[in-house]
C-alpha cells in the first residue's frame, strides 16, 4: 500500500484560497498514492486563532468541494485534514474530512481532545465525541488529531473498532518536536498498528511548527520521516504486518485494565 503525507508550508502571506488551490494540485501530483494525507488545519494554521471564526466553513463548505473534486480526480483515498467547521448552531469544531476515490466523504472526524489549557482552540471550539474508523480494502483506519496523540485511551478506542492504521493529522510546534516523534512510535508500538503522522510546516501566528511528518510501523521502526520544510512523504508499506505483528507478539491479548469484568 502506498501513502503519501503531504506536509503543507502554511505562510501569512498565502491567501486561504490560494492555499486551497495549491493542494489540491498537490494532491492531484498523487496518481498511484492509495492513499492521502494532509495536516491539521492547513487552511488557517493551528495556532492562528484569531482566524478560526472568520475562515470557518460549513462540513460542505469550499475545502470540502475542493478537497472532494481533488480526490476524483486522482482517484485516491484522501485524508484531508482538518478544517475549522461551522456547524448549523454556530458552533467551531476542528473537524477531519475523508473521501473515497470517487468523491465522496467517507467520514468525519470532530476532535476530541482541544489543545490551549483554557484559552486558544481549547475555548474555541467544540469538543467531538466519536471515535471515527473507515474501512479501506487493505486496512482500517483509525483517525485522530494533533493533541489527540497525548491520549493513549482514545488509541485503545479505536484499535477496539478495528483500527490497523492510525492517521494522525498535525499542526505540531517545533519547540516540542521530540515529544511529536515518541508519541507517534509509542502509539504504534502499544497498539502494533502503523502510525501516518502528517505535520504540518512555515510558521502559524509567530509559532515554528515541526514539520518531520512519521511513518513508523506496528514495531515502532520509523519507515519514513520529512524535514522541516514543505514536502511529500511517500513511502509503500505491507497492511497485513499489523496481524502479522499481532500474532507473532499478542500483547494485545494480555490486557487487563479497560476491559469489561467477565460475565459470572
Amino acid at each position: 500500500m502506498r501513502a503519501s503525507l503531504i506536509q503543507i508550508a502554511v505562510n501569512e502571506d498565502e491567501t486561504v484560497e490560494a492555499r486551497r488551490l495549491r493542494v489540491a494540485s498537490l494532491v492531484r501530483q498523487q496518481e498511484g498514492a492509495d492513499l492521502v494525507v494532509l495536516p491539521e488545519l492547513w487552511t488557517t494554521g493551528a495556532f492562528a486563532f484569531e482566524e478560526f471564526g472568520a475562515e470557518a466553513e460549513a462540513l460542505r463548505g469550499p475545502t470540502f468541494e475542493a478537497m472532494a473534486k481533488a480526490a476524483s480526480d486522482t482517484g485516491v483515498w484522501l485524508h484531508a485534514g482538518s478544517v475549522p467547521e461551522r456547524a448549523a448552531d454556530g458552533q467551531l469544531y476542528n473537524t477531519s474530512l475523508l473521501f473515497s476515490p470517487s468523491g465522496d466523504l467517507a467520514a468525519a472526524y470532530r476532535k476530541i481532545h482541544r489543545f490551549g489549557f483554557d484559552k486558544g482552540e481549547a475555548v474555541l471550539m467544540g469538543a467531538g465525541h466519536e471515535l471515527v474508523t473507515v474501512r479501506l480494502p487493505r486496512t482500517t483506519l483509525g483517525v485522530a488529531t494533533c493533541y489527540d496523540l497525548r491520549f493513549p485511551e482514545l488509541f485503545r478506542g479505536l484499535v477496539d473498532a478495528g483500527a490497523e492504521t492510525l492517521v494522525v493529522p498535525a499542526g505540531w510546534p517545533e519547540r516540542r518536536r521530540s515529544h511529536w516523534t515518541l508519541l507517534a512510535r509509542a502509539r504504534a508500538v502499544e497498539n502494533q498498528a502503523f502510525v501516518l503522522a502528517c505535520g504540518t510546516a512555515g510558521t502559524h501566528a509567530g509559532v515554528p511548527q515541526a514539520g518531520h511528518s512519521i511513518v513508523v510501523d506496528p514495531w515502532g521502526e520509523v519507515l519514513a520521516e520529512a524535514g522541516a520544510d514543505e514536502e511529500v512523504l511517500t513511502v509503500e508499506f505491507d497492511p497485513a504486518k499489523v496481524a502479522k505483528t499481532r500474532e507473532q507478539f499478542p500483547a494485545l491479548k494480555d490486557r487487563v485494565l479497560g476491559l469489561e469484568p467477565p460475565r459470572r
